[in-house]
């Protein structure tokens, strides 16, 4: 049997570039230059503020920025030794979303969302809409958890 010699030429997929904000972002994410890629997200919303892919850069920056300050198990364990604190609950929440455990960073924060103050409950209700943004709004875990935030709230 010969071989089908196939000419791929045709299929090689053209990667579309960023758009100018977007690249700069990407560039000083690559420095590790934090504040450059937030004020490069910041602007990019501030021109188009539906922009949900700068949204979601600008949630990511942020994250790093909380996650990056933390000693991982000190946090940890001061959330375990208080659990209904509410700066703990936020920090290991971080640490969850960051490590890829959203669904975890979800039960956490929902869990001390019924005994916190009214401020501490804006703190954890922003926190999960920005968490939704980072992981998107179609995926199981935030629509589950969307639904359950609207269920604590009302």
């Amino acid at each position: 049997v010969d071989p089908v010699v196939t000419d791929d030429s045709d299929s090689v997929e053209v990667e579309t570039p960023l758009p100018p904000l977007h690249q700069e972002a990407f560039d000083a994410l690559s420095r590790n230059d934090l504040p450059a890629a937030k004020a490069a997200y910041q602007k990019a919303l501030a021109e188009a503020p539906a922009d949900t892919d700068a949204a979601a850069g600008l949630a990511q920056v942020e994250l790093l920025e909380r996650v990056y300050a933390l000693d991982a198990d000190e946090t940890r364990s001061n959330a375990a030794d208080h659990p209904e604190n509410v700066d703990h609950a936020l920090a290991v929440a971080d640490l969850d979303v960051s490590g890829g455990h959203t669904e975890d960073a979800f039960v956490r924060l929902l869990g001390v969302f019924a005994t916190a103050s009214e401020d501490d409950r804006e703190r954890i209700r922003e926190r999960l809409l920005t968490y939704f943004t980072l992981v998107g709004q179609a995926a199981p875990e935030v629509k589950k958890a969307r639904t359950q935030l609207a269920s604590l709230m009302f």
